[in-house]
């Protein structure tokens, strides 16, 4: 259990091994019975789809659905699905980032599919796909997916929303890994000030610049009246409508840069900052931030005021969209470079190319399998363009400008949530208490599970500190605190002893994630990965070792009680001890499990600060 291991893509030969086990299969909610019919498939109760047909006055001047129409479209069938789960009126609060990766041409069908994630005190994340549909050749496409919080909102009583209940194993990651993403939603800003402030931001080396265009000239604006078909039934304005309003104004000033024809392919995450009702007059005002080779940032910024004599604008909204200009062969073509103005334009310049940065990192950490994701990925926000070396010696993609500390601190409990969630584990050994499950797909994984009577919140601290590892695990001889982050994030230096066949001490450099539980029935999280650092290279005397993902999840059964399940992945030169285990003709697993629950009983009155206090 305490060997931090690395993964291969296959495991030939395992399938005869773990078959006929008993697997670990969902637990029924009686809950929902009530919306299933006698052999009908389960459905999500949150569940909402919405099916366009594509008019020509819905398309622009290629023939392609308006980006704009499109958001309307998805604001109102993501609204329609937390209305449905919250049972009152809902206002969109915030949309998370949305990529754009097909067109739609008139003619077609828009199927839009929504539900809600998970629900918070009164906010609720909600899941949305789009795909489109050729009627005459029965073909789909994937369009894009986004997701979107929403505000339940009562005039005279406060909403305290009730809980979603996932059942099938799409909806169990969807609901572990929402919270993970409403931490990253609060933190966002505060990442854009981090990246400015200790990254060197650096334009194109092949900039031209005795030929760039003013971003003055660039400048939008326009003026709205919400009238009442652009509001819902209290008035407020639909946050669909703003978004397209705001598409059509950032579209003119992209195509006053290029002078040809834009093509939406992404828009940043952004806040409604307020709300706006009917007999508002919006201002949105747009100019082009930055642009890049082939692509350039829009921004948007929305502000609304009642009467004519009013002097003081309320900020509604501000978002940033990413264009491209597409040939005939649908490549995107070169762009002239900007310009910006002094003060304010240089800032909004430096910000683009910020968030273009955390834009690709987030869109690599997100997007990637695993099999194409290097092991040991670069911590040091400030690294360059540098090829990752992964296991086996083979070279990785290096990860364009760097991955940033927040975005993998996301992906390492992320991974461990979405492994926690799988349906197909096998009860592979049952040894006293202690419990092997073992998983078969990409990677073979492996979970260990018992029951200790120490409370949840002291074996959150004691198993967070890995400086005290070494007092239950053989395989981790010694450990370092290389840095520590902040409070829920650390790295570690970790000397382990040789594995057979190898003259070499192992030794790994693993960020350690660990978060608390959320809401009631959560459970605490303590994530491993291996990261490189600068400071930490490999050297001659260890035999350098990566893991993916592996961790601790831990879940309160009771006063005292608390169920501890590790979770990994094995590699290669790990196999014959993870399959010598399986078959039973081991016990090296149980007695490490079990050194752990007598660590946790003996220190299970120990008020010391571990790290830094919960």
């Amino acid at each position: 259990m305490g060997q931090q291991v690395s993964y291969q893509k296959g495991y030939p030969g395992f399938a005869s091994m773990f078959s006929g086990r008993t697997s670990r299969k969902s637990i029924s909610h009686p809950e929902h019975e009530d919306t299933m019919a006698e052999g009908e498939e389960y459905r999500n109760p949150t569940e909402v789809q919405m099916s366009q047909l594509v008019l020509p006055c819905h398309t622009n001047h290629r023939g392609e659905l308006s980006i704009g129409q499109l958001l309307k479209w998805i604001d109102t069938t993501a609204c329609l699905s937390a209305e449905r789960h919250a049972g009152c009126p809902c206002v969109t609060a915030s949309m998370d980032d949305i990529y754009f990766d097909h067109t739609i041409s008139v003619g077609q069908v828009v199927n839009i599919k929504a539900k809600v994630n998970r629900a918070f005190n009164s906010s609720m994340e909600v899941g949305i796909q789009v795909v489109s549909e050729d009627l005459c050749s029965e073909k789909q496409w994937s369009v894009c997916k986004a997701l979107a919080t929403f505000v339940a909102h009562r005039e005279l009583s406060k909403v305290k929303l009730k809980q979603v209940i996932p059942v099938t194993e799409e909806e169990k990651t969807e609901h572990g890994v929402a919270a993970e993403r409403r931490r990253m939603r609060l933190v966002y800003a505060d990442t854009i000030k981090d990246l400015l402030a200790h990254c060197a931001i650096q334009d194109d080396p092949d900039k031209d610049f005795s030929n760039m265009v003013p971003a003055e000239k660039t400048r939008v604006e326009s003026v709205e009246l919400v009238l009442p078909p652009h509001a819902n039934h209290q008035g407020n304005t639909f946050g669909g409508q703003i978004m397209a309003w705001m598409e059509n104004v950032a579209t003119i000033a992209a195509s006053r840069l290029c002078n040809a024809h834009p093509t939406l392919k992404a828009i940043e995450m952004f806040h409604f900052r307020g709300p706006s009702q009917v007999g508002d007059r919006l201002v949105l005002n747009a100019i082009v931030n930055n642009a890049f080779k082939h692509s350039m940032e829009v921004g948007v910024c929305v502000e609304a005021y009642r009467q004519e004599a009013e002097t003081q604008r309320r900020h509604i909204n501000s978002a940033f969209m990413t264009f491209v200009v597409l040939d005939k062969d649908d490549q995107p073509q070169k762009l002239p470079w900007i310009r910006p103005q002094p003060g304010e334009g240089e800032r909004r310049y430096r910000e683009a190319s910020a968030r273009r940065k955390i834009r690709l990192d987030r869109k690599y950490l997100v997007s990637c399998k695993q099999s194409e994701m290097a092991l040991s990925v670069p911590w040091d926000p400030s690294n360059q363009h540098s090829p990752i070396q992964g296991p086996l010696g083979q070279e990785k993609v290096a990860v364009m400008g760097g991955l940033f500390q927040v975005y993998l601190s996301y992906y390492n409990v992320s991974s461990l949530k979405t492994l926690m969630a799988k349906d197909n584990w096998v009860l592979s050994v049952e040894f006293g208490e202690v419990r092997l499950y073992t998983l078969e797909e990409e990677f073979l994984s492996f979970h260990l599970e018992m029951v200790v009577h120490v409370d949840a919140a002291q074996v959150f601290t004691l198993l967070s500190d890995l400086r005290r590892r070494p007092e239950w695990d053989k395989h981790y001889r010694s450990v370092e605190l290389v840095q520590q982050v902040d409070e829920d994030d650390a790295i570690y230096h970790v000397v382990s002893p040789a594995l057979s066949g190898n003259t070499k001490p192992q030794d790994f450099v693993i960020l350690a994630s660990r978060r608390k539980p959320c809401d009631n029935g959560d459970p605490y999280v303590i994530a491993l990965r291996s990261v490189t650092l600068p400071t930490h290279g490999e050297t001659p005397e260890y035999q350098r070792g990566e893991t993916l993902c592996s961790g601790f999840c831990l879940w309160r059964e009771g006063d005292q009680l608390t169920k501890v399940s590790y979770y990994n992945q094995a590699t290669p030169g790990f196999l014959n001890y993870v399959t010598t285990n399986v078959a039973g003709l081991s016990t090296a697993f149980y007695n490490t499990f079990k050194a752990c629950e007598s660590f946790l009983l003996d220190n299970r009155n120990d008020l010391a600060p571990s790290l830094q206090t919960l």
